[in-house]
């Protein structure tokens, strides 16, 4: 031990420090450690208690970032004068009073320790007034002292001085600006959960976030997220018994390099939970590129019994009763969102000019109703691409008469993606539709048709596997092993593959997915084991059965430098307006965009 220390450890007979009670203040201070942070922790505890009291406007005044001066007032129920001395005391509460209520709990707060360890660190002061009150009764929490005030129904809380007592943890903060960053952070995850509230943030004297109350909880998205994110993401709603999930799910295009778009609410509280953060996250996996995160909005109702919100100090950490109930809902939800493509809004934007409708000679009825391609008329029930052989003829020359019905069909519709102009580079499909310029990268386009075609047609079914002459061996994990062994027969066997032990620390791969032939098979066998040792058994096969399919959409899909013709080109236009997620790629990069005639207007100075 540090001989500095020393002397300030008492020491018993023996050399053994005795067994103490700790004061109150010291206890207060520990608790501090867990619940108050920063000045943000300090506003986050206070705005949860002025909505707790039924608050419909709180206000927010800061000093130099929150560390110097914060002030909450609302205009809740207010609390009794005898019940002020109360308030700072640890574990007192009145939101809940006994196991059931805590198993039941409706409140942001419940703990009863939030002021008491604010208190502690701070010059804590309260004025608060009830209706029943003939005026206001302020309360000084270093002296205990009770004094008359003004003001009207509500409370006022205000915390001079934060970690004044605990300076080694002032130096911990941030700037100011950094600190006021993260207090307007926690104001505005409030106001997205309670569109009914006004909330306003002043800083030094000055309005720096103001929202007012609004009936919509889309206007109060739009308010505090921007027009640009409700704009570009889409609303999602989803009943799944107990459990409802309500929000918006940000369009692959609008993945941001950080995930500070992220909120997910839990019956009005946010929260932050690694299984919904993963549910979310495999609910884009075919649509996102590379690192990018998504942004979204969850907002997630469910019986309070059925979640337990007292797991961390925080309270921003909860544990579901039915985990893989909320994963799959979340994962659904999300899902179903990002199925429309781009191209079926595209459709009910206003034209910006007549476009002459495509013609006879310019028509191939959709790929679906065409014999297709040489693998879908001959494959089983689980398709296998093998990547040795050579992309197949897309689609047959015999198929590109288009019968009477079609073009009529074709005359009588303005198709979202419009009408083939020509081929660019052996890479690129220019149409036109009544917008304007769409420009394809059709290998991308395809793949995505093909690859929602085959999980479609998988369904159920196990993908075709295919014995290796000689076992492909790796030095495994400890925990490879224990995955490979609880698994190993129809979980593997449904990905094409046999995993078993060959010796001790030493895994071997007999068999591998038929489309797969040139591929890694240890570092497929890898990723596979990573998958199902991670998460849910069921859905680990899933996501790598997905995996496969896409690289066999990948292999399938129609090459650059193919020199397609306009009926071809149509064709595949019309399957993409078709498919679900057809606005990307499996790797999620962009299939096609739209440059509109005013953008053209643009680019030569028309009309200037």
């Amino acid at each position: 031990m540090n001989a500095r220390l020393e002397p300030l450890l008492p020491q018993a007979a023996g050399g053994r420090r005795p067994i103490r009670e700790l004061p109150d203040e010291l206890v207060s201070q520990i608790a501090a450690g867990e619940v108050v942070e920063r000045p943000a922790s300090v506003v986050r505890e206070l705005v949860d208690n002025a909505l707790d009291a039924g608050a419909r406007q709180v206000t927010v005044k800061l000093e130099a970032g929150g560390v110097r001066r914060i002030v909450v007032e609302d205009d809740g129920a207010g609390i009794p004068a005898a019940d002020l001395p109360l308030a700072l005391k640890r574990h007192a509460t009145s939101k809940i009073g006994n196991l059931s209520e805590l198993e039941n709990v409706a409140t942001m707060g419940f703990r009863g320790e939030a002021l008491a360890a604010i208190a502690s660190v701070s010059e804590l002061s309260i004025a608060s007034r009830t209706d029943s009150d003939a005026h206001a009764t302020r309360l000084e929490g270093r002296s205990g002292e009770l004094n008359p005030s003004a003001r009207a129904v509500g409370t006022t809380v205000e915390v001079r001085e934060l970690f004044f007592a605990t300076p080694a943890r002032r130096k911990f903060l941030k700037t100011d600006a950094t600190e006021l960053a993260h207090c307007i952070e926690a104001v505005r995850r409030h106001a997205l959960a309670r569109p009914q509230v006004g909330f306003a943030v002043w800083h030094e004297g000055r309005l720096v976030e103001q929202w007012r109350a609004t009936a919509s909880i889309e206007q109060r998205a739009r308010d505090v997220l921007g027009a640009d994110f409700v704009d570009a993401s889409r609303a999602l709603t989803l009943q799944a018994g107990p459990l409802s999930i309500s929000g918006r799910a940000g369009s692959p295009d609008s993945a941001r390099a950080r995930s500070d778009h992220q909120y997910v609410y839990v019956n009005g509280r946010f929260v932050r939970d690694k299984l919904i953060a993963h549910a979310a996250r495999s609910a884009y996996e075919d649509v996102l590129h590379g690192g990018r995160q998504p942004a979204y909005l969850l907002h997630i109702e469910i019986a309070p019994e059925r979640v337990d919100v007292n797991v961390h100090p925080t309270k921003i950490e909860v544990r579901f009763r039915d985990g893989r109930e909320v994963h799959q809902a979340v994962r659904r939800a999300i899902e179903t969102a990002l199925a429309p493509g781009r191209a079926e809004g595209a459709a009910l934007l206003p034209a910006a000019a007549p476009t002459p409708l495509p013609t006879q000679q310019a028509i191939a009825p959709p790929l679906s109703t065409q014999a297709g391609l040489a693998w879908e008329e001959t494959a089983p029930a689980a398709f296998v691409l093998d990547a040795r052989e050579p992309a197949p003829r897309w689609p047959p020359a015999s198929t590109i008469a288009a019968p009477a019905a079609a073009v009529a069909e074709a005359e009588a519709h303005d198709w979202p993606l419009g009408k083939a102009l020509a081929q660019l580079g052996g890479v690129w499909v220019l149409a036109e539709n009544r917008h304007g310029l769409v420009i394809v990268d059709m290998h991308a386009a395809h793949e995505r048709v093909v690859y929602e075609r085959l999980k479609k047609s998988l369904g159920a079914a196990a993908i075709e596997s295919q014995p290796l002459l000689i076992p492909a061996t790796f030095a495994a994990t400890p925990t490879e092993i224990a995955t490979a062994e609880a698994h190993q027969g129809p979980s593997l066997a449904r990905l094409g593959l046999d995993i078993a032990p060959l010796s001790p620390g030493v895994l071997a791969v007999r068999a591998r997915p038929a489309a797969l032939a040139g591929g890694d098979v240890v570092e497929l066998a890898r990723a596979v084991l990573a998958e199902l040792g991670g998460f849910e058994a069921s859905q680990a096969i899933e996501r790598a059965q997905h995996e496969i399919l896409s690289t066999m959409a990948c292999h399938g899909a129609v090459r650059a430098n193919r020199q397609l013709t306009l009926a071809e080109m149509n064709a595949l236009l019309r399957d993409m307006e078709a498919t679900e997620r057809a606005d990307q790629c499996n790797h999620g990069r962009p299939t096609w965009r739209q440059v509109t005639l005013k953008e053209l207007d643009a680019l030569f100075m028309r009309g200037r």
